[in-house]
């Protein structure tokens, strides 16, 4: 298994989940797979196949600069780097589930592209998990990225709090994992192109409750 989901790296992951709702895993997945996830979304881009992003789902989703200016690709398992990186994602989710007892059901996900001097404004991926979003998964795929050139995620401790506790930096491989409904963060304005892949593990919409890993 790539990224080693039932080793040491997933469960550092999963204690640190537990200990501050949100984990950070430099080179969880090896280059060769960034590399590919990389030419893919690149060659989509120039053949015209991101769009722009929008904010809200459903028939309230709309278009808002002001929030974000990224362009995303859904994800359907149509190549052989989507599929290696879905696989690997299912393994992921069976280990949180048996640690955790999330009860997550299934991931959506797609590229997204942030372009120079795009951005995403704080916010948070659920509300109440009125969406069935339980846990939120960025995997970045940028090469050679400097400290100068932005683009970090930005990353606060609980709905309410003014102070950030971390700053990311998009580099090629790094995988943040999050709940959804209880970690603001933000896309700070990059500087070069930005390329990353946006999840979230879902439980059904019926069940849907707050997610709270015991301590």
């Amino acid at each position: 298994m790539i990224g080693g989901p039932g080793g040491d790296r997933c469960q550092r992951l999963i204690d640190d989940l537990v200990a501050r709702h949100y984990a950070v895993a430099p080179d969880y997945f090896p280059a060769h797979l960034i590399r590919a996830l990389r030419r893919e979304a690149l060659s989509r881009d120039r053949r015209g196949e991101f769009q722009a992003a929008g904010i809200g789902r459903g028939r309230e989703q709309h278009r808002n600069e002001r929030v974000r200016r990224d362009r995303t690709l859904w994800l359907d398992g149509s190549t052989l780097a989507q599929c290696t990186l879905l696989e690997e994602m299912e393994q992921l989710r069976l280990a949180v589930n048996r640690a955790l007892f999330l009860g997550l059901f299934d991931l959506e996900a797609h590229f997204a592209l942030y372009d120079p001097g795009a951005f995403y404004r704080r916010h948070l991926d659920a509300f109440n998990g009125n969406n069935g979003r339980v846990l939120s998964a960025v995997l970045y795929l940028n090469r050679d990225w400097r400290d100068d050139e932005g683009g970090r995620l930005r990353i606060w401790p609980e709905p309410d709090a003014t102070v950030p506790d971390l700053d990311v930096a998009p580099r090629a491989g790094t995988l943040v994992c999050f709940l959804s409904d209880r970690i603001p963060h933000e896309v700070l304005e990059a500087q070069r192109q930005r390329l990353s892949i946006a999840g979230w593990f879902r439980c059904n919409n019926s069940t849907a409750v707050a997610a709270d890993p015991a301590r």
